[in-house]
């Protein structure tokens, strides 16, 4: 539709005075006004243009008390509530009866600062593992990195499903990561930052874990692996393998149990080995009796003589991990597996292995066979080293078989 057009004229009166003339349409309508002076009628012919491009435009002219940015931010709120089921006064009201600013504006930055310094003082206590304080320090590093200059009460539901979604995690990753920033987000909750943790609105993925799906050995792949490191390197491999393999303790280098076991807590002649508190994943003490293959092992390598892990441990651990498929605690997963399909009892697997049973139930029932087990934990070394005692003696060959022998008695007894 082409806009109105309105004129100025000037024209003399009947008392012979000039006077200018404003000529036009609006809606349709006839417009004539006229002024004394040309200046007058200049301001009116824009107030009438003006008016007539705004009716054109769907625009109207209505007295108010709002200001020009009052009426542009209403506008552009009625524009949003398009397709929206309730009026606008619906949605201010409830935000005015729910929303609570947060008490005190902190950055982002700032409040995982001292959210990590409070872990720090956790893992100084030896509540958490330094595993767990690295994960932490990481997640929330990224979360920093991703919003810079937002304070946290600034980060929204959609903002954080996006970055956590940004890297295209497994389902289980994704669910490790959203319980960080969920503990984070209730720190900041109760120190008054946020009015609420937005986490809680982030969707959690439901994983069904197949009963039996964690990664184990089989008896033979067990016996290859131990066979191969009796003849790598001298055989210093050996107590790191055996006691991770034959005893369930967890392999991690450099936080795991193996790291923090020491010599003096491995006891042959009772029998067991003491996992401290301090050495513990889960900080409790535990009690792991030694199999009769393990014992045979310890004595062929004695950890006075053999360390229990390597230095350089990873680099070197590299250069075979592929071609024995070592990936993730998959010599505990076997110990447990195997441990449970020989002696059938899950609470047992559950206090040596320091899991708790439904962990064994979900990873670990039924998944080997009695049979299978009953040879995995009959894997001897090909050497067996005689007692320094025993060699001074012309029966030293008898000696060490008897002291074999009684060894294997105690250690059944104690299983």
């Amino acid at each position: 539709m082409k806009p109105n057009k309105f004129v100025v004229t000037q024209f003399k009166n009947s008392n012979g005075t000039t006077a200018w003339r404003v000529d036009g349409r609006l809606h349709g309508v006839r417009i004539r006004k006229n002024f004394k002076t040309r200046e007058e009628a200049a301001a009116e012919k824009a107030s009438l243009e003006i008016k007539a491009l705004q009716t054109s435009a769907g625009m109207r002219q209505i007295a108010t008390t709002l200001t020009e940015e009052q009426a542009r931010e209403a506008e552009a709120l009625f524009q949003r509530m398009t397709g929206k089921t309730h009026s606008l006064s619906f949605y201010v009201d409830f935000a005015i009866e729910h929303y609570r600013e947060p008490e005190h504006q902190k950055t982002l930055a700032a409040a995982i600062a001292e959210y990590v310094a409070a872990k720090e003082h956790e893992f100084d206590q030896q509540y958490i593992s330094l595993p767990q304080l690295n994960r932490i320090t990481w997640d929330l590093r990224r979360l920093e990195k991703q919003f810079p200059k937002k304070s946290v009460a600034e980060i929204t539901v959609p903002e954080l499903v996006v970055f956590l979604g940004s890297r295209k995690p497994c389902m289980k990753t994704f669910n490790n990561q959203r319980g960080t920033l969920g503990t984070f987000f209730k720190f900041c909750f109760h120190r008054g930052w946020v009015t609420e943790n937005p986490i809680l609105k982030v969707p959690h993925y439901r994983i069904r874990q197949r009963r039996g799906a964690a990664k184990t050995f089989s008896t033979a792949q067990a016996q290859e692996l131990m066979e191969h490191f009796e003849t790598f390197e001298g055989g210093r491999w050996i107590p790191y393998f055996a006691l991770c393999l034959f005893a369930g303790i967890r392999p991690g280098v450099p936080d795991g149990e193996i790291t923090k076991i020491k010599p003096e807590d491995v006891s042959l002649k009772t029998g067991i080995i003491h996992v401290s508190a301090e050495a513990s994943k889960v900080r409790e003490p535990r009690k792991i009796v030694i199999q009769p293959n393990l014992a045979a092992w310890l004595r062929a390598y004695p950890l006075d003589k053999f360390p229990i892990v390597v230095g350089d441990f990873q680099k070197r651990r590299a250069k075979f991990k592929d071609r024995f498929h070592l990936t993730h605690d998959v010599l505990r997963h076997t110990f447990i597996s195997m441990f449970v399909g020989k002696f059938r009892s899950i609470g047992e697997a559950a206090i040596q292995a320091g899991n708790s049973e439904s962990i064994i139930r979900k990873h670990y029932l039924d998944l080997k066979s009695t049979e299978e087990a009953e040879a995995f934990f009959s894997i001897m070394p090909k050497h067996v080293a005689l007692p320094l005692a025993a060699t001074q003696s012309s029966g030293a060959g008898q000696s060490a078989n008897n002291s074999v022998e009684a060894s294997e008695s105690n250690c059944l007894q104690a299983a």
